[in-house]
């Protein structure tokens, strides 16, 4: 099962780095900070959302599929 994500700044200060590589891989990275974290939620127990004082982090995670996540 594939998981979308998103990511919402509220500044483009707040991004650090956003680079598409040309390589083989067609790697991405987006790197920024959140800020002070303020708020954990799971959205109609299907979006987990890390919402910091600079942005919000989405990623579509279930609440089993975080139940059933191994830690490292």
């Amino acid at each position: 099962m594939e998981h979308s994500f998103s990511v919402e700044m509220k500044s483009k200060r707040y991004v650090r780095n956003i680079s598409i590589s040309d390589e083989d891989y067609n790697r991405v990275l987006l790197e920024g900070f959140l800020g002070e974290l303020e708020r954990l939620s799971l959205i109609e127990g299907r979006m987990l959302e890390i919402k910091g004082s600079n942005g919000i982090l989405r990623v579509d995670l279930s609440e089993d599929e975080l139940r059933n996540m191994k830690t490292i």
